[in-house]
């Protein structure tokens, strides 16, 4: 049978380390920790070093030789020899104190921030390790020395403070404002976290941390989230980056999105990201920045997808699986004749059940309802609620295909428009 001790963060700081003879040789200032992937789903938080200050003189040693005990309520810290710490091994290890106590973590299961209380240790044959974060009212009361006392007072009246703990796996730290470091897998776990519960998360965040945790993000999930996220952080985002990797970026956005970002920032500032951006990409969003706010085309999107009238369903599905589109972009597909103009529209459910040998032709809806760019977007509402349409089609007035609008961005821009009439 593993013997195992458990012991909690807060207990050991401030605690003197003495050796055999009795001799102090520093004060525990904190306890460095390094991840360790044993396999993909089991990951381990092994203490490698302690920090001690002794004389004002701060020192790192191996954790390796130290031995942490409880005695009754007393817990006693020992060690058999003193082995400094390398300087790697201190630039690529996680603080608990510095890093994470009194800090706001990210708990991934339930997709927020939260608060770090005090860090629960565990050591058993193999070393110690992170187990948990406390993150409840028991972890400040602990902190102040009255959790003990209290608890014994509420046992009379059979009532207990509830404990709140969250596994080490299921958090992310992300403060290392206080360091000039930079840990190989800093974030790595916010990435499997949704588009648009990261941010949220990052919308909490204080500025610097915010624009931190959104750079350690790859150009593809950076997109996402920077779709999800308000205009004043988009704004704030945008401005912490270099002009290039913001460019990047919104490159990898669609046209009417970016649109709405530049459109939030200063001229000289949208006009020299514009200049870096794609040059296609950069035309369009011009084209969209052109129209008036209260237009349509201000908030269609250019991303449509159109095929001929001539073309056979299996090609369309050849032409799909190629693009590999966004969702929204199939909620419509147009037909368009040689000059770009529109001349029906089919569903993605006609393109399935449909033999693959059968024309668009024979499944198109001719003379579909559509909408003008320059028309006020307050019509869109109430072809909305009389079409029942997921997208609209957008036109000039020469009849070109301009884009589309889709219900999310009818229903962004009516939010919008509520929170300003507030």
């Amino acid at each position: 049978m593993t013997s195992f001790t458990t012991f909690y963060l807060s207990r050991v700081i401030g605690k003197k380390v003495f050796d055999a003879k009795g001799k102090c040789i520093g004060i525990i200032k904190d306890l460095l920790v390094k991840t360790e992937f044993l396999n993909n789903a089991d990951e381990r938080a092994i203490v490698t070093g302690i920090k001690l200050s002794f004389k004002g003189k701060i020192t790192y040693y191996s954790f390796e030789q130290f031995q942490i005990e409880k005695r009754k309520t007393k817990i006693r810290i020992s060690y058999n020899r003193l082995k400094e710490l390398s300087a790697e091994a201190i630039e690529n290890s996680l603080y608990l104190v510095e890093t994470v106590l009194d800090k706001q973590i990210v708990d991934l299961n339930g997709r927020k921030l939260v608060r770090v209380n005090d860090v629960r240790l565990v050591t058993v044959a193999n070393g110690t390790f992170a187990l948990a974060v406390d993150i409840g009212i028991e972890g400040l009361l602990r902190r102040i020395g009255i959790a003990k006392p209290l608890k014994f007072i509420l046992s009379v009246f059979k009532a207990n403070i509830p404990a709140k703990f969250i596994l080490w796996e299921d958090v992310e730290a992300i403060d290392f404002s206080s360091r000039n470091i930079k840990l190989s897998k800093s974030y790595s776990k916010l990435q499997t976290l949704h588009p648009s519960d990261l941010a949220d998360i990052i919308e909490e965040l204080g500025r610097k941390s915010s624009a931190e945790v959104f750079s350690s993000l790859d150009e593809e999930r950076a997109a996402d989230v920077l779709e999800e996220l308000e205009v004043e952080t988009q704004v704030h985002i945008i401005e912490s980056l270099s002009i290039e990797k913001a460019a990047d970026v919104l490159d990898k956005m669609p046209a009417d999105e970016v649109a709405d970002i530049l459109d939030a920032l200063e001229d000289e500032k949208a006009e020299l990201l514009l200049n870096e951006m794609e040059k296609d990409t950069s035309q369009e969003v011009r084209e969209l920045l052109d129209y008036p706010d209260h237009a349509v085309g201000s908030i269609m999107s250019t991303e449509v997808l159109s095929f001929n009238e001539n073309a056979t369903i299996e090609e369309v599905l050849k032409s799909l699986r190629t693009q590999q589109p966004e969702a929204e972009t199939l909620y419509n597909l147009f037909v368009v004749n040689e000059t770009e103009e529109l001349v029906a529209t089919f569903s993605l459910r006609d393109l399935v059940v449909t033999a693959p040998e059968t024309k668009i032709s024979e499944i198109m809806k001719p003379s579909p309802v559509h909408l003008y760019d320059y028309q006020e977007i307050d019509d869109i509402a109430e072809f909305v609620s009389k079409y029942n349409m997921l997208a609209i089609p957008v036109v000039d007035r020469d009849n070109i295909l301009q884009g589309m609008v889709v219900i999310d961005d009818i229903i962004d821009d009516l939010m919008d428009k509520g929170r300003t009439n507030k």
